[in-house]
């Protein structure tokens, strides 16, 4: 099933996207160093999902939803699908422009300034980690 994750036969977790006659695509969660032409995989019956808590905001992950922080282990009793429809446009605001030109700092100013509780979420997808893990 599309979705549904798969455990290859060295422990590397992956998720099945496209099913053909003949093969499967698989997304790895891993390094997946040891998979090599021929290893076995098996279905886990499972749909990939990712836990969610209040206990994740302010936290710094990875891709697999584990904590890089180094502030401890996250508990969630939740989970969601990760193929899930996008929030609506009133709860997901984009900030477009050009790097460096400060809109992270005018967003968070705007957002202290207000009378509104709101939660901010950072995503620096292809940065290194170093400017995320601040305190």
């Amino acid at each position: 099933m599309a979705g549904e994750l798969v455990e290859f036969e060295e422990g590397t977790i992956g998720i099945a996207l496209n099913l053909e006659s003949n093969n499967v695509g698989v997304v790895l969660m891993g390094d997946g160093l040891m998979i090599q032409e021929g290893s076995s995989v098996k279905a886990t019956g499972k749909i990939a999902q990712i836990p969610v808590s209040e206990a994740y905001l302010g936290r710094v992950i990875n891709a697999l939803a584990n904590p890089i922080d180094g502030r401890g282990k996250i508990s969630a009793s939740e989970s969601r699908l990760i193929e899930s429809p996008a929030p609506g446009r009133g709860q997901r605001e984009l900030i477009i422009g050009d790097r460096q030109t400060g809109k992270t700092a005018v967003a968070q100013i705007q957002f202290s300034i207000s009378n509104v509780k709101i939660n901010m979420c950072l995503c620096g997808f292809g940065q290194k980690a170093s400017p995320w893990l601040r305190d």
